[in-house]
């Protein structure tokens, strides 16, 4: 944004109507009213907020993120033929400014390939563009028993050797790694990964209440998409969810696109988790985002996208293409949350999840604009 100085905005964790001036932009100042002379917006109580983050998005425009090549961007000085920029562009447009491309169950060959593809497009990103911020890697080292729509030829043994021949020489790029922690024999790799400045996330998993509470005292500190592929939480056996409400330092990513879990039981999930203090959005959007209805391939296998839910031919639900701030809509429309409370599930939350800086001040201005249509309706827009 230029310099000026944003009136009569809502923001999510400020009370009452604020003001926020923006200087060569930068949010430089947030109060009630600054006495500063700049060029006037006026957003009449709409909500202001930060542009949404994405921790696992597994591909757009019809790319699958684990099936990337270098030719998806290098040489790619023409846009046409950038399909990376491509999606960030995209992304952009739907409202979010940073992403973790989630790399599935595949191949380690398939994994260090992408990796590299990676590797080098983050060393090149531009401006107001989706920023990748790290690698998420879904997988391999997941339970069989809850593998949902991973292939099971793929998944590996929890063990060392394989955790070092999967990371190479991309430890710096792999922001997150999801893993049963129960296949851990040794109970060191958590912390292992944790060293390395890796998050461990814990999903797909048969986890007990014991074994979750293990790997999160050796620092494990997220949920990958509660409540799927995990027990359900039991009033005699809390499970790997159960253990991971109860801890203040580990955050849950959700899905709410209606299909993933119930609205009902997302209102018991924010409740138990505190809102942002324990949860955080994501999308889990496969590369069919972006695309409408239909039949698209998947790994080896085919998936059938019906009003945005992507299946398996098995009827396994293997994600949505559905964006980031549709959750957000959701969550308001089935009355979940408060409008600001939705906002920092998405753009808050996640930040504060992977370590990213989660205050206003000094950030850049990439502001969404938040209102209600005429029918009542959530709606945003790049400010």
């Amino acid at each position: 944004m230029k310099d000026c100085k944003v009136t009569n905005a809502r923001i999510p964790g400020y009370e009452g109507l604020q003001e926020i001036a923006i200087r060569d932009r930068q949010i430089m100042e947030i109060a009630p009213s600054i006495a500063i002379d700049l060029p006037t917006v006026d957003v009449a109580g709409d909500w202001i907020s930060l542009g949404g983050v994405d921790l696992q998005i597994n591909g757009a425009l019809g790319l699958a993120f684990p099936d990337v090549q270098m030719t998806d961007f290098v040489g790619g000085a023409c846009q046409n033929d950038n399909r990376l920029q491509q999606i960030c562009d995209f992304l952009w447009a739907q409202g979010v400014d940073e992403f973790l491309p989630t790399i599935v169950t595949t191949s380690i060959e398939n994994i260090q390939r992408s990796l590299a593809v990676f590797a080098a497009y983050m060393a090149q990103q531009q401006p107001n563009t989706a920023q990748i911020t790290g690698i998420h890697l879904e997988g391999p080292f997941l339970n069989p028993q809850k593998r949902g729509a991973h292939p099971q030829a793929y998944l590996l043994p929890l063990k060392l050797d394989f955790v070092t021949k999967i990371l190479s020489k991309y430890t710096e790029i792999v922001r997150v790694i999801t893993l049963a922690p129960e296949l851990d024999q040794t109970g060191t790799i958590v912390s292992h990964l944790t060293s390395l400045g890796i998050i461990v996330s814990l999903g797909h998993s048969q986890a007990n209440f014991a074994q979750a509470e293990s790997a999160f005292t050796s620092g494990a500190s997220m949920v990958t998409h509660a409540f799927n592929a995990m027990p359900s939480l039991h009033h005699r056996e809390p499970g790997l969810l159960g253990a991971a409400l109860t801890q203040s330092h580990v955050k849950c990513g959700f899905i709410a696109d209606g299909q993933h879990v119930h609205p009902a039981m997302l209102k018991v999930l924010v409740r138990a988790g505190r809102y942002s203090e324990g949860l955080f959005l994501v999308s889990d959007a496969l590369s069919p985002l972006g695309l409408p209805d239909g039949k698209y391939p998947w790994d080896e296998r085919e998936i059938t996208v019906i009003d945005g839910t992507a299946r398996l031919p098995d009827g396994t639900l293997s994600g949505t293409t559905r964006s980031l701030l549709v959750g957000v809509q959701n969550l308001v429309r089935w009355g979940v949350c408060d409008v600001g409370e939705a906002i920092d599930l998405a753009t808050i939350a996640p930040r504060q999840a992977i370590g990213l800086s989660s205050e206003y001040m000094g950030q850049t201005a990439n502001l969404l604009q938040w209102s209600r249509d005429i029918n009542g309706e959530l709606n945003w827009q790049r400010l």
